[in-house]
């Protein structure tokens, strides 16, 4: 079988045709494949993209195609200048690539689904390519694919912020998290009111009335923009969070108690740190010997540990009464302690408890998890991609990784 006959048959452009096809040079490791226009066929005009008279000619071009085993191939063009009325003298547009790139988009297709799973660099060296190559592959598959998606039949989303480089610069992250259907939606610069305001903004009214639930930490431009946009979803504080706020305020009593005891000379918190913050059932026999040992002293850290894990029952209430009152008594036994951050725990607790109830009101309609699995899956993200410097390239990056984005139907015959 011809090559031709494989290209004519996987990707026919109309009005040009394959003519030869050729070794490029005598070691026979790479192939170039000529392309004619149509006798009959007129060329698109870049501008207007109406059907044109040629007007001359431009010298020969070479867009890289995608590699067969281990040679190369090259698709081989004179391109036309047409003479449009309302454009004037302009290049012709040809469908096999996008403006003045000399790679085709098959090739840039192909690359985009290894840079999922291949850093940039790795696939760009695997295919014989430049790093640039392979970003602007992605750049084009993603706003391909932002353009194509689908953001209808949403009924749960979730908010959070990342890192993104030292010195408190933060990125606005928002998720889909209907159960069975994780992606990322959208990107923001910074963690203001504004930055959240223009997603819904961009999501539309309409689609944002039919939101039902919403899943938030407690960043208070976060739950006023949610508030004002989107009152009628429920709003949910993530789990995660409120484990991590205990996790923060255990490890400072912590700390402040080992100082005082090291002065003292005496050293049962020392090395206590991931032992008192573990979860229970994570821990390993040696572990549970030791912690053992530990809750038998009366000190500061035992009890906000015992605390800590006293509190993690509510999660297996279903009864809305008792979640309240074992709520109420939790908090109210907090407040009675002479330590400081248990205290302002509790206070920040009550203080958002309706979105906390809420929870358990939205239990079962989306995981737990959602959120924070995103988060993990972005860091992971931005880890094997650690040589990105801009945000526009993150946001690339994620989008591409995490947007379950759309592709043509085309792209998937070269993965």
């Amino acid at each position: 079988m011809q090559l031709k006959v494989i290209l004519n048959h996987i990707e026919r452009h109309h009005g040009f045709v394959y003519d030869l096809v050729t070794w490029t040079d005598s070691s026979k490791r790479s192939l170039d494949v000529s392309v004619r226009p149509h006798g009959r066929s007129r060329g698109v005009c870049s501008g207007c993209g109406k059907r044109r008279p040629t007007y001359d000619h431009l010298p020969t071009r070479r867009y890289l195609f995608i590699p067969i085993w281990t040679i190369v191939v090259y698709l081989v063009y004179r391109p036309r200048r047409v003479n449009c009325p309302a454009c004037g003298v302009r290049v012709e547009r040809v469908p096999w690539a996008n403006g003045k790139e000399r790679i085709t988009l098959s090739f840039q297709w192909f690359l985009a689904c290894w840079a999922k799973k291949l850093s940039w660099s790795e696939t760009a060296r695997s295919f014989g390519t430049s790093w640039d190559t392979v970003f602007r592959a992605v750049k084009m598959a993603v706003c391909w694919g932002l353009r194509h998606r689908d953001l209808e039949g949403i009924q749960a989303i979730g908010i959070d912020e990342i890192a993104f480089k030292k010195g408190h610069k933060y990125m606005t992250l928002v998720y889909q998290i209907d159960r069975g259907h994780r992606r990322l939606l959208w990107i923001g610069e910074d963690r203001t009111k504004a930055t959240l305001r223009r997603f819904f903004r961009l999501f539309g009214k309409r689609r944002t009335s039919t939101l039902k639930y919403i899943c938030s930490d407690m960043w208070k431009p976060y739950l006023a923009v949610v508030a004002a946009e989107a009152n009628q979803a429920l709003h949910i504080l993530d789990r995660f969070h409120i484990v991590q706020m205990f996790n923060k305020a255990l490890n400072q009593v912590r700390a402040e108690e080992a100082r005082r005891l090291k002065e003292l000379g005496h050293t049962v918190l020392k090395n206590t740190r991931w032992l008192l913050l573990k979860s229970r059932r994570h821990l390993q026999r040696s572990e549970v010997l030791r912690l053992k040992e530990l809750v038998s002293h009366n000190l500061k850290t035992v009890k906000c540990y015992l605390m800590k894990e006293d509190f993690q029952r509510i999660w297996d209430y279903k009864q809305q009464w008792r979640i309240g009152y074992f709520f109420q008594d939790w908090v109210d036994r907090a407040k009675r302690t002479r330590i400081k951050p248990m205290q302002t725990l509790a206070k920040t607790l009550e203080s958002h408890a309706e979105q906390l109830f809420n929870w358990f009101e939205a239990k079962g309609e989306i995981s737990a998890g959602a959120v924070e699995g995103m988060n993990l899956k972005v860091k992971l993200t931005t880890r094997r991609s650690y040589g990105l410097r801009s945000k526009n390239t993150v946001k690339y990056a994620l989008y591409h990784n995490l947007g379950h984005l759309p592709e043509p139907e085309s792209a998937h015959r070269f993965c």
